[in-house]
């Protein structure tokens, strides 16, 4: 597939980055490749008009929205690449940033400071509270990006990155860091995830400690950052007093 085609349906939606598979995500490494080849064939200009001043590749210049996409775009110094999706009813709050082979579903939020890395996938009625930050995987192809269910509120500055997936609503904290190198341990079952796992359909995840393990750590107080899920939801429960009830 050509890159100029991949970015035209990407746009509208048609094709994906990641894609759900069973109860798994999977890369479209086809897709994936075809971003990689317009990013190569891509020439540094100088914008003009509204982007005078800036220079980036001639064939990945930000998209402009109608009143006929249904999406509000706040003005503010937001920025949203070609070859992303945004779905009728997304909104977006200065400033934001949405990268090439992102996917952002009905109903959305993204609030100021956000960042939806390229190929990042966020399903319909998600919140991504302000200085949320979701990194993009677009290299390795094979590897799928950090993928955002259905339903889900992420709470400020939290930093979600390298492929991790959280299911359908889940409430992550404020401040929470979620990488397949920071252990995540499950209070209510009392389990420790495997590393990378997902984040489990409805639990509520907070920042949390853990002692380094060695002698002299332990000696001298030292702790590292984990996340914690200390309860999940219930169908009727409220994402956000949730959060609230579980931060007190």
């Amino acid at each position: 597939m050509k890159w100029e085609q991949t970015l035209e349906l990407l746009e509208k939606g048609e094709i994906r980055a990641a894609e759900p598979v069973g109860d798994d995500w999977k890369a479209n490494v086809e897709v994936k490749n075809a971003i990689l080849d317009a990013f190569k064939a891509g020439k540094n200009e100088e914008y003009e008009g509204a982007y005078e001043g800036f220079v980036d590749k001639h064939n990945l210049s930000p998209r402009k929205f109608t009143v006929g996409d249904k999406v509000r775009m706040v003005p503010g110094g937001s920025s949203v690449r070609r070859g992303s999706y945004i779905a009728p009813g997304v909104i977006i709050m200065p400033p934001a940033y949405v990268n090439t082979g992102a996917y952002v579903d009905e109903g959305s939020m993204i609030d100021s400071h956000a960042l939806v890395g390229s190929c990042a996938q966020v399903g319909k009625n998600v919140h991504l509270s302000a200085g949320v930050q979701l990194g993009g995987v677009l290299e390795p192809v094979g590897l799928s990006p950090v993928v955002i269910e259905d339903n889900c509120f992420i709470g400020a500055g939290a930093v979600i990155v390298e492929g991790i997936l959280v299911r359908k609503r889940a409430v992550i904290a404020p401040g929470v860091v979620l990488s397949k190198s920071v252990p995540v341990y499950d209070c209510v079952n009392e389990k420790q995830l495997g590393k990378g796992a997902p984040i489990p359909e409805g639990a509520v995840v907070v920042p949390g400690t853990r002692p380094v393990g060695s002698e002299w750590a332990d000696a001298t107080g030292l702790s590292v950052s984990c996340a914690l899920i200390i309860k999940y939801r219930d169908q009727g429960s409220d994402a956000s007093l949730e959060l609230e009830d579980a931060l007190r």
